[in-house]
């Protein structure tokens, strides 16, 4: 009986405290995408229990997607790539970038390998199905943005190619290659690299291999940040600053331990998923932002990728990151 009793008092307690808890929402491709795991670590890590927060992560096929729930106010904010962000303000989306996330993007541009012979550059995919992570008919993501540059650079006009959404999921990226669904998809680690390891694929550009995208401008952008509304900024500040914090948290955490304790810490049991993870964290150290904060350089280089990625008359010209940057959570360095 007092065991019961003991358990009840227990359950009641926990409730309470979930009761006292503040529910964030927060929108993310995924899950288990590389460019996105500080985001799963958050609640993992205990982050956001700290803060006062219960974090509710709503999963998506691409930054745009992401990007839409966070508008339409099915959350509160999204983890997106920047130049995705960009190109929703310049179809008059209201959205404000808070926090970085990544350091380097690590997107791949895979082939099926049936296609060895006949894809050997990037002028070679005139007319074929390329795949790249799910948009909107407001913000085109930056897989997309990064798979046009990539054709035309290589001389090849976007309408000579087919463009199907990949998703941003292992089963999403790797049911389109295995089914020859897509010829060639611009997607994400780890799934590329595992991908590539099971002779699946074969890599034409990888932003992780500089040799591999000469010429290409503004490579270095800023991939993955934090992003809200005007409105959650001027009617909630303080919710802004705990998603930062907790951002930072999760960030700090990542630096300060193993690729094996990051796997461990997520639940991944899956033997091929946790050996993929882990080689991709040992293999791009530099994935995530050690400090949280904002570098100048990279802003700059994002300003550089998405003007390249425009048509001439294109929505955005002349859009600076600049305009819709809001960094006094999480600071600035040069």
């Amino acid at each position: 009986m007092k065991s019961v009793i003991a358990c009840l008092l227990l359950l009641l307690t926990s409730l309470l405290q979930a009761a006292d808890l503040q529910r964030i929402v927060v929108s993310a491709p995924g899950p288990r995408n590389i460019s996105y795991l500080p985001v799963d670590l958050i609640p993992a890590i205990g982050a956001d229990k700290e803060e006062g927060v219960a974090l509710s992560i709503l999963h998506t096929g691409g930054g745009g997607v992401a990007l839409n729930n966070m508008t339409t106010r099915n959350a509160d904010f999204a983890v997106a790539g920047v130049p995705a962000a960009l190109s929703l303000k310049a179809n008059g989306g209201e959205v404000v970038v808070v926090a970085p996330v990544n350091d380097a993007p690590l997107f791949v541009l895979m082939v099926r390998t049936e296609l060895k012979d006949k894809v050997k550059r990037i002028a070679d995919l005139k007319g074929k199905v390329i795949g790249v992570n799910t948009g909107t008919k407001t913000s085109k993501t930056t897989s997309q943005q990064l798979g046009e540059l990539l054709l035309k650079s290589a001389g090849v006009p976007v309408d000579a190619v087919r463009i199907v959404p990949a998703g941003q999921s292992w089963v999403e990226q790797s049911s389109l290659m295995i089914a020859g669904a897509a010829d060639a998809v611009v997607g994400d680690e780890p799934f590329a690299s595992r991908l590539q390891a099971d002779g699946k694929v074969y890599f034409l550009a990888h932003l992780a291999q500089p040799e591999t995208v000469k010429g290409i401008k503004g490579v270095n952008f800023l991939h993955a940040a934090v992003e809200t509304r005007p409105d959650v900024i001027a009617s909630d500040p303080a919710k802004v600053e705990k998603m930062v914090r907790m951002m930072k948290k999760s960030l700090a955490w990542i630096a300060s331990h193993t690729p094996e304790q990051v796997v461990d810490v997520l639940g991944v049991t899956d033997a091929e998923e946790r050996s993929s993870l882990i080689r991709a964290l040992k293999a791009y150290p530099k994935a995530f932002s050690r400090d949280g904060k904002f570098s100048t350089a990279q802003l700059r280089e994002t300003d550089v990728f998405f003007q390249s990625s425009l048509e001439p008359g294109a929505l955005g010209q002349g859009l600076s990151i600049e305009s819709m940057l809001a960094d006094r959570w999480a600071g600035r360095r040069d």
